[in-house]
């Protein structure tokens, strides 16, 4: 049904918005960005879908049918140093559907409106255009800012987006969001699988660990009378395994990813320490026990002395979200279709913009392997022939549930 040519085509043209060797710098409200949604939009019009820019930077082609219809895209901004395929995939997975089905003869009465969503990646605040279209925007979004101090305001007034209306979730019309995706991981490669069907997006926590200790010179105190509170955040960072290993699950992960010495000289021992443990899983009941964990090490660290070791959350909690039944039955009956017996349900470990969406739309995601396991990097990569699959599963997967919707 697809044209598998036409689609790798598309996606190497929307690789050249920003393109930086194999990878691609394509930063939300840049001028390559908005090029890039310009072309969207234009490529969505040929296709045969109404198609604009709406007024926070969301492509949105709207199948001239009408409907039920469902919502199929993903992400067209990149990470500071991002990947070809992350988000771009799903995007132009949602123009070939779009375009296939309104091309054959068998499906072209079905409706697919194709989205590319704006700052998924949170270059000012993440799932950007997503919030907006499932209407949970609020005034704190667009006083969000940029690593240059832009707020999404002053950005869209820049790029000339103030005024323009916003394109909103229709409960008449959509039944349901599918989403295409890179794994982004190394599972589906390694177990020789071309296909994931999603079953949850993990939750995602994260908690701030402040140490405060007595800064001090470090050649003229004695050892036995210093409160480093650099010692004790270490102290604490090589605890932390053993305490989360025994909770952990089969896709469970966490990280200290940003720590810092205060005032961080050579020659001062630091007064203050601290550091972020980010930990996530698709289980809320182990993410739970997770935070308890971490609250308890702290205590015991700190009650030792001779420094106090606090935790507080350092962002409010991402749920897991769980995928649509329905919809992820009709994608298991694509995989099976496309890839038999090399197809696995699986959760995503990274977030996705169905985490927002999934407040107002049943959702469901697909993935396919990255080579390596790598992405968020220039080397992210796939095989054209796994992305060629990928959308044929998509399509076949859109016909099913569009399908039962109308049967219903």
């Amino acid at each position: 049904m697809i044209d598998g040519g036409r689609l790798i085509a598309g996606l190497q043209t929307l690789r050249g918005f920003g393109a930086r060797g194999n990878g691609v710098v394509r930063p939300t409200f840049s001028d390559v960005d908005m090029a890039a949604r310009a072309w969207l939009r234009d490529e969505m019009l040929a296709a045969g879908l109404d198609a604009r820019i709406d007024g926070v930077g969301n492509v949105v082609g709207r199948s001239p049918n009408p409907g039920p219809a469902l919502v199929v895209g993903s992400h067209s901004d990149t990470q500071p140093t991002g990947g070809w395929l992350d988000g771009a995939l799903g995007v132009m997975y949602g123009l070939e559907v779009a375009r296939a089905l309104l091309e054959h003869p068998d499906t072209a009465h079905l409706a697919v409106d194709a989205v590319a969503w704006t700052d998924e990646e949170g270059t000012y605040t993440s799932c950007l255009g997503s919030r907006s279209f499932a209407g949970r925007l609020t005034d704190a979004e667009f006083d969000a800012t940029d690593a240059h101090g832009e707020s999404v305001a002053e950005a869209l007034r820049r790029v000339g987006l103030v005024g323009v209306e916003r394109v909103l979730v229709d409960p008449a019309r959509h039944v349901g969001y599918l989403e295409a995706h890179i794994e982004q991981g190394p599972w589906l490669e390694s177990a020789g699988n071309l296909i994931g069907v999603v079953t949850s997006i993990v939750g995602i926590r994260a908690t701030a660990v402040t140490v405060t200790g007595q800064q001090n010179h470090a050649g003229t105190t004695p050892m036995d009378r210093r409160a480093d509170a650099g010692a004790t955040l270490f102290e604490f960072g090589a605890e932390l395994p053993r305490r989360l290993a025994p909770l952990a699950g089969p896709t469970t992960v966490w990280t200290i990813g940003v720590a810092e010495l205060r005032p961080g000289a050579e020659s001062i021992i630091p007064g203050a320490a601290s550091c972020v443990v980010q930990f996530r899983d698709p289980d809320d009941t182990r993410l739970e026990a997770m935070q308890a964990a971490i609250d308890d090490l702290a205590a015991e660290v700190g009650g030792r002395g001779p420094c106090t070791v606090r935790t507080a959350p350092r962002r409010a909690p991402i749920e897991p979200t769980i995928m649509d039944g329905a919809l992820v039955g009709h994608l298991r009956a694509a995989a099976e279709a496309h890839a038999p017996g090399r197809w696995v349900e699986m959760p995503s470990a990274a977030g996705h913009d169905p985490m927002e969406l999934a407040h107002v739309l049943p959702c469901a995601m697909v993935f396919i392997p990255s080579i390596g396991g790598v992405s968020h990097d220039f080397a992210e990569d796939s095989h054209h022939a796994d992305i060629v699959r990928g959308c044929e599963v998509l399509a076949d997967g859109v016909v099913r549930a569009l399908g039962a919707a109308a049967g219903a």
